[in-house]
């Protein structure tokens, strides 16, 4: 018995360090194609060994994690989820609601990329640039409360503002769930991937994700260019983010589910029923 203990124990404080070594070998994939994408477009850099400033960002990730006794939120096969749509969109504009210990990582998974993070404290949006600098982190505020989300869920058909087929975030003030004081960088961009892991949704008085995940299907739906709008929302085990990902999201765009982990890929609303009476499910 104690010999067993034993054994699961050392198991159990292995994990992280499994984790770690495999978040390592996704980074290093990532600087391989890094390093293709550097050769196709200037074969001479790349014959001469140079490192721009996207492969800087790599390696001091890499150095980040390996020293390192803090993993990433995300388990490692939810994780390679977003890893493998990265992999073959990148560079490409992505999203992230949140910014935590995992933000070095999904920067540094999308090389050359534009990667912006959304974050609720600005305290903690400082705590991070310190050490991470290099980062495009910006502090949004939210107009919802958790315990406010069923009483939303049923109240936002009756608002025009939030059902219309021309749904508009920036200046929408009559409509909670809309995002409409985001950096205007989020508004004039179109967003290829979209991370929603915050803001805060496990205590009544929190934001929750009720508006990130409204806001993140208007983006998604209201897209021009080519292409669909990859989203994962993470701890969908949590009822609010369920009901809301049901609604907004859509069933019916469910890629693959993995942990606490939902993948939608969701088309633009003018390449799907015309008839429809709301841009989303």
């Amino acid at each position: 018995m104690k010999n067993k203990l034993q054994f699961l124990n050392e198991k159990s404080r292995s994990r992280p360090l499994l984790l770690v070594v495999a978040i390592l070998f996704l980074f290093s994939g990532a600087l391989v194609l890094s390093s293709f994408m550097l050769a196709v477009d200037s074969p001479f850099l790349l014959r001469t060994l140079s490192v721009d400033n996207s492969d800087t960002t790599q390696l001091q990730t890499i150095l980040h994690y390996a020293t390192s006794h803090i993993v990433p939120q995300q388990s490692l096969p939810e994780i390679k989820v977003s890893f493998d749509v990265l992999l073959s969109r990148a560079p490409c504009n992505f999203l992230v609601f949140g910014l935590g210990h995992d933000s070095q990582m999904w920067h540094s998974f999308n090389p050359r990329g534009t990667t912006l993070f959304l974050e609720e404290d600005p305290k903690w949006v400082q705590t991070v640039l310190k050490s991470a600098p290099f980062l495009n982190a910006r502090n949004v505020k939210y107009r919802t409360k958790l315990s406010e989300a069923e009483k939303l869920l049923q109240s936002y058909r009756w608002e025009p503002e939030c059902t219309q087929k021309k749904i508009l975030l920036r200046r929408n003030d009559k409509c909670r769930l809309a995002l409409n004081e985001l950096p205007e960088e989020v508004y004039d961009k179109e967003w290829d991937l979209i991370m929603i892991d915050a803001p805060r949704g496990y205590f009544p008085e929190a934001p929750g994700r009720m508006a990130a995940i409204y806001s993140a299907a208007v983006m998604a739906r209201n897209r021009k260019g080519k292409g669909d709008t990859h989203v994962f929302l993470h701890d969908v085990d949590r009822r609010i983010e369920k009901a809301y990902a049901e609604e907004f999201l859509c069933r019916k765009y469910l890629v693959k589910a993995q942990g606490r982990l939902w993948y939608f890929q969701i088309p633009p609303a003018n390449t799907t029923d015309s008839l429809a009476s709301t841009i989303f499910c």
